[in-house]
């Protein structure tokens, strides 16, 4: 991968258009002819991962018809299965599992690319199927159909009559290819075709209107060249590239160092851009997805979490405000203990059918009056007072207790929403679903086996040589705290604010100071007072740390502790996920 200077920012975005999808399918014609399908997985609804073995190694195909990651290509990035395959996934199992890939090609010039699988079927019969992916943007699908008739045999998205009168698609329909839109295929188009679309009052227009496979960016650029001569020239050449697998991928940068598009051609309208040069078309879409759709996709799949966070909040500090009011509610009913026993020391003094009586308090020196029901004694009236100061007693006690849990909640789903903050991958966000569904804040999908969780904490590297660790959600936190660290190890956690259990390995050394300052600004830092000062991080010994009976995960109780006041920060050696 090569680095170097182009120039001024555009805002043109080309992705998978025709010309890129030819040198992809050449590219995995290449590679892939005669792999063998090994496994099949499903992450995401709308996402493939094809693991195969050929006689020079083992690829892994990834095919996404997401709208705003639509592609197919290769790749070497690990993606978190499913505990359950998705159905479209059991059905590709069934039909091309342990089958042959007998080539791989794109039709025409249009933005999709056809594999042809050969194998044989349960019975020991030939079967020959083919999955088409069709790379449209939102339009994308993915499509299973019988090679020898074109029937389908399902899709990933299934497109019903309701949907597109002209196309739909679904099992047991013939598949037909999406409308031409009276296109030329760019493996098609002669010089005759140019010198009539060059007569065109908008060029850029007419050759994007007519021709398969060229992108809104590479029609202005052809449209450049002048003369028709030269237009077909420049067309020639780049489908005899297409043919013979002669590219030349790169990706542009934007100024902030933000991925701008990428290609297999040069592009002009980016000479001003910093490219960088890839050996494959893969690679190029790879590098391109991973570097700028990452932060969309954990935007995308944390958006309903955080939206599930933030109800369970509001409604956990609702009901604080109304325990709270009971409360005081309950705090004020000791007056009803008052008022029994003065009417049990004044039975003598009242009189039946009365609606209230004025009675002296001498322990507070002050005249009381106490309302009455005209239709009881001034006995049954003292009972009735002195029963409601029992069961005052009783909700207080009980409300004080639902007050603590919920006080536990909302400490605990802060410190969830922080951490779904602070998400840097999808698996991160998943690790978060996954807990609050224990912890019961959202329901689980079905009944299914638990999770092995492996931890991935952040990780660094003091400037005197020590390891601190820092959770990326509670179930890590409680990882990291009872089970990683040892009894001499230190615990930092910022003081009354959500935020990350960090850990300081000593490995029964005594840790300096800076190692401590270090640990402690970590533990800022990943805290909701990141953009803060002057943040309190209490820290003490692993051994001074408990986890009460029942407490939600990442809640603990800590003692001995000591608290510093320091600017939120990372060292500069941050060490791989452990």
């Amino acid at each position: 991968m090569i680095i170097s200077q182009c120039g001024p920012e555009s805002e043109i975005f080309m992705a998978f258009d025709g010309i890129f999808t030819g040198a992809a399918a050449f590219e995995l014609n290449e590679k892939l002819r005669g792999a063998k399908v090994e496994k099949i997985y499903q992450p995401e609804r709308d996402e493939l991962v094809f693991h195969l073995h050929s006689t020079v190694g083992d690829h892994k195909l990834y095919a996404s018809c997401g709208s705003s990651h639509p592609g197919v290509y290769l790749t070497s990035e690990e993606f978190q299965n499913p505990d359950s395959p998705g159905s479209f996934c059991m059905l590709l199992r069934k039909h091309i599992g342990k089958s042959r890939i007998s080539h791989i090609y794109q039709k025409d010039s249009e933005r999709i690319i056809e594999i042809l699988f050969t194998g044989r079927d349960e019975m020991g019969y030939d079967r020959n199927k083919k999955l088409i992916f069709e790379i449209m943007g939102k339009h994308s699908n993915i499509i299973l159909v019988d090679a020898d008739d074109h029937v389908i045999t399902d899709s990933i998205k299934r497109i019903s009559q309701g949907m597109s009168r002209i196309r739909p698609v679904l099992p047991g329909r013939s598949y037909d290819y999406p409308p031409t839109q009276e296109k030329i295929s760019l493996f098609s188009v002669t010089l005759s075709d140019i010198n009539e679309l060059c007569l065109e009052s908008d060029v850029s227009r007419a050759l994007l209107s007519r021709i398969q496979g060229l992108s809104p960016l590479i029609s202005d650029q052809l449209s450049t060249e002048g003369d028709p001569d030269a237009i077909f020239k420049k067309i020639c050449m780049i489908r005899e590239n297409l043919i013979q697998g002669n590219f030349a991928p790169a990706g542009w940068l934007k100024k902030g160092g933000e991925p701008q598009d990428f290609h297999v051609i040069p592009i002009l309208a980016y000479c001003e851009l910093d490219i960088i040069h890839f050996e494959s078309p893969s690679e190029t879409v790879s590098w391109y997805y991973k570097n700028k759709d990452s932060a969309n996709r954990i935007r995308q799949k944390s958006s309903d979490l955080n939206k599930i966070i933030s109800s369970a909040l509001k409604k956990q500090r609702l009901k604080k405000q109304r325990l709270c009011e009971d409360l005081l509610y309950a705090e004020e009913s000791k007056k009803f203990r008052l008022y029994g026993e003065l009417l049990t020391a004044n039975i003598h003094l009242i009189k039946q059918g009365s609606d209230s009586v004025r009675i002296f308090d001498y322990n507070n020196e002050e005249e009381v009056t106490i309302p009455l029901d005209m239709r009881l004694s001034a006995a049954q009236n003292a009972q009735i007072y002195f029963k409601k100061f029992r069961k005052s007693k009783t909700a207080l006690v009980e409300k004080q207790k639902q007050l603590s849990e919920t006080d536990s909640d909302i400490t605990y789903l802060e410190s969830s929403a922080e951490h779904l903050k602070r998400a840097e991958k999808v698996s991160d966000i998943d690790a978060i679903r996954d807990e609050l569904a224990e912890t019961g804040f959202i329901r689980k999908r079905r009944d299914l086996p638990a999770k092995k969780i492996k931890a991935e904490p952040f990780s660094y590297l003091s400037s005197e040589g020590y390891v601190i660790l820092a959770g990326k959600n509670n179930r890590e936190n409680d990882f990291l705290t009872f089970r990683k660290a040892s009894r001499t190890d230190l615990w930092f956690h910022t003081k009354d604010i959500p935020g990350s259990h960090v850990i300081l390995l000593t490995e029964g050394r005594e840790p300096g100071e800076n190692s401590i300052l270090e640990a402690a600004a970590i533990a800022a830092y990943h805290s909701k007072a990141r953009s803060s000062e002057n943040v309190p991080v209490d820290y003490t010994h692993i051994r001074y740390v408990k986890k009460p009976s029942g407490a939600k995960p990442g809640m603990c109780i800590f003692t001995n502790n000591k608290t510093l006041y320091i600017k939120p920060s990372v060292p500069g050696s941050i060490l791989p996920s452990s």
